[in-house]
């Protein structure tokens, strides 16, 4: 689901050693196991033909993964959920009048490719869990269709009311364009892949080169994964054949006006039809248009028409046993189903992911045997919103959350440097891990070619906490940070209502797999020249996540470094004051401007105009409980740590146990049972997908979203709410120092 980026909100640096080394040996063995021409082969099987939800490829993918972890001697099977899961009976985009106009709403074939040589049914022009309809209405520009732009159409004033809007992908999720655009009236809405973000301004598009042709269509789900993600029938509970469900009226994350994903060039012929004001600068994409915002002059008939069953969906669940603490877990996790290929995204992971459970499964043979129980989970239904991860993490929740120790997660895998985000006390573990795996192009580890990385990029425009990231990384005596998850991948569950520590892996940002992101063109041709030739990155990604789960199941002391979690939250409280105190005087200033008519006087008379809504006084909060919990956090902390150092390896058995036990629950501590407000799936107080932003993470989202959205009272719920969760993580702390001393 997620598209493997770099940026420099995700860089980190090669940290200090481990507590414990692996046996030594045992990685280079693993590596020696990878074949990267092995992957090739398993890619070009596994994307042969559509592996969407239902089809009949992505079945057949289960039974050959379930037959392959049972080859290399895990203790393997299929879980089958039962999920509500629509599939395309009927699209239609049009416009009457003297010369009618329909979309192309299927990418044609290109000669050579699987698209062409495949025989089996792939999905048309479609977003998962929009609302079925059939309307005709003008259409209305929207922009990227977030909360900002609405704003700047209502200051032209532009009412979407009773009109059908078209958007550009980008700048947020996709789900939050249909929610946003029901919200504010439209009766429909329509995406499209400016040529802009994906196309042919970016690079030659495919198959000359990477990027998005003029046909080329971005699938997906539009499910408000915002109030949670899975099967929207069955939100906090499995969806086993005896669950209770909603009814589809009931389900919440369901959106409720017919929505299409359509191409540049038929959204080129819409958007030529175009009247109104021109749009702003930044709202102009490259197509060879005027972009005007609307409304449009020619009336536009849309109609989506689903059938909406139950499908069964298969996780292939795969086990080693731990010899020691076999009821202690390390959880590795990809997905497996595509929107039609999917050789990016995802097979481009589950492969890497396929060839480390090969290699641990000969290291098993040949007399290793972990300490812990190792789960590696091959994920069905993760493109309609992470339904396989989220259904088996729902029916298991009171397992996982005694067993679990560590989520391993990844998606998609390219060509280029590290990718790693999740819990701010894995900081070390992550850092000693990218140490020890080579950078195939530089010859360097690939902690050490991110922390150039890191610098480089640090010194261009970003955000206050990328800027933290870059001057933390820079100290050669700090751990590198990792970055905060938000959700797009199968890491929410265990992170986000579960409370697991979580880390998510990925290589990218060199190959290019943007341009053919959830499209028929995402093929093992255009991966194997594009993305990632000759697999070399995916060797990469196995060798950074087999080690990691080598080295987390093999550890005789947790592997968390406090001091990392109690420096982020302070970091996080930092910007939360700051942002409370910039939009305060924001709203000052907004309001002696609106006094002063300033707004009106500024405007061209020869436009139209709206003065912008007023913003709201914003109160001055105490942010005292919060500063003392995180003081008490740092102390306990570093208490924590100096204790781990000094005495861990010399815990007799009993206290090791239960040192282990405190701990690998200790994430826990971060939960609130009554949830963020108006989405109570969303339990981690710390990290979560920004309700008005999807993919991306907010942190300390209960206070930060409260202040961004003008809910005071919710704002000083939050604060105390998060400095309980703090103590709450402190006081686990000072539990397991008095274990330690």
């Amino acid at each position: 689901m997620r598209r493997i980026l770099f940026g420099l909100s995700v860089l980190l640096c090669a940290g200090v050693a481990l507590a414990q080394a692996p046996e030594p040996g045992l990685t280079e063995r693993f590596d020696s196991e990878i074949s990267p021409q092995e992957m090739d082969g398993w890619m070009k099987l596994m994307a042969a033909e559509p592996n969407h939800v239902g089809s009949p490829h992505d079945k057949a993918n289960a039974a050959w993964l379930l037959k392959q972890f049972r080859a290399y001697g895990w203790d393997a099977h299929i879980e089958t959920f039962k999920v509500l899961y629509p599939t395309p009976l009927s699209e239609t985009l049009e416009m009457a009048g003297p010369k009618p106009w329909k979309a192309m709403l299927q990418e044609p074939p290109i000669p050579g490719d699987t698209s062409a040589r495949a025989k089996q049914y792939a999905l048309p022009a479609y977003v998962a869990y929009q609302g079925d309809g059939d309307v005709t209405a003008r259409l209305v520009y929207v922009n990227y269709g977030n909360l900002d732009d609405y704003k700047r159409l209502a200051q032209f004033g532009i009412d979407v009311r009773g009109k059908i809007v078209i958007a550009r992908y980008g700048q947020g999720w996709r789900g939050l364009k249909p929610k946003l655009a029901q919200e504010h009236g439209a009766i429909g809405c329509l995406i499209y892949s400016d040529p802009s973000d994906d196309g042919y301004s970016v690079d030659s598009v495919y198959p000359k080169g990477p990027a998005r042709p003029p046909h080329g269509i971005q699938r997906g789900s539009v499910a408000d994964m915002t109030l949670y993600p899975g099967d929207p029938l069955t939100p906090g509970v499995g969806a086993t054949d005896d669950a209770k469900r909603l009814t589809r009226e009931e389900a919440p994350s369901l959106m409720h006006i017919p929505t299409l994903p359509i191409s540049y060039a038929d959204a080129q012929a819409l958007l030529e039809t175009m009247s109104g004001p021109v749009a702003p600068e930044g709202w102009r994409g490259r197509l060879p248009i005027t972009y005007r915002v609307g409304p449009g002059t020619r009336p536009v008939h849309l109609a989506v028409k689903s059938e909406w069953g139950l499908k069964p969906i298969y996780d292939v669940i795969a086990t080693l046993k731990g010899s020691t603490w076999p009821d202690q877990w390390v959880i590795r996790g990809n997905h497996y189903d595509g929107w039609v290929f999917g050789a990016s995204d995802p097979l481009a992971g589950q492969v890497a992911m396929l060839e480390e459970a090969k290699a641990l499964g000969a290291l098993a043979r040949g007399g290793w045997k972990p300490k812990r129980t190792i789960v590696y989970t091959s994920w069905d239904a993760e493109e309609p919103m992470l339904l396989g991860s989220t259904e088996w993490a729902e029916t298991h929740a009171d397992e996982l959350k005694q067993k679990a120790m560590l989520y391993i997660n990844s998606d998609g895998n390219g060509r280029g440097i590290l990718n790693a985000g999740g819990s701010e006390d894995m900081e070390k573990f992550v850092g000693a891990v990218a140490a020890g795996v080579i950078d195939p192009e530089t010859h360097v580890p690939v902690g050490q070619r991110r922390r150039a990385a890191m610098g480089v990029y640090g010194m261009g425009p970003g955000d206050e906490h990328q800027k933290w990231m870059e001057k933390t990384a820079s100290d050669p005596t700090k751990d590198a940070p990792i970055a905060p998850l938000g959700s797009g991948s199968d890491y929410s569950p265990f992170l986000q209502h579960l409370g697991i520590e979580t880390l998510d892996f990925g290589f990218g940002g060199e190959g290019n797999a943007g341009g053919v992101y959830h499209s028929r063109y995402d093929t093992y041709e255009h991966h194997t020249r594009f993305v990632d030739p000759g697999f070399v990155y995916a060797k990469v990604l196995a060798e950074m996540a087999g080690h990691a789960v080598i080295a987390a199941a093999d550890a005789d002391l947790p592997v968390q470094q406090t001091e990392d979690f109690a420096d982020g939250m302070a970091q996080y409280a930092d910007e939360i004051k700051k942002l409370a105190d910039t939009r305060r005087e924001t709203a000052e200033k907004q309001n002696a401007l609106l006094q002063a008519n300033a707004f009106a006087l500024a405007a061209d008379p020869t436009k139209p105009h709206a003065d912008p809504v007023a913003l709201k006084p914003v109160p001055k909060f105490d942010f005292s409980p919060l500063d003392d919990a995180i003081a008490a956090l740092k102390k306990s902390a570093k208490a924590y740590d100096e204790a781990l150092a000094a005495n861990g390896a010399k815990l007799p058995p009993d206290r090791l146990a239960r040192l282990q036990s405190l701990m690998q629950s200790l994430d826990q501590t971060l939960l609130n049972e009554r949830g963020l407000p108006g989405r109570d799936w969303y339990r981690n107080l710390v990290y979560a997908p920004g309700r008005f932003t999807g993919y991306g993470a907010k942190t300390l989202p209960g206070i930060r979203e409260a202040i961004e959205e003008e809910r005071w009272d919710d704002a000083v719920t939050y604060i105390s709410l998060t400095a309980d969760a703090f103590h709450a993580y402190a006081k686990r702390l000072d539990e397991a120092t008095a274990v330690l001393q």
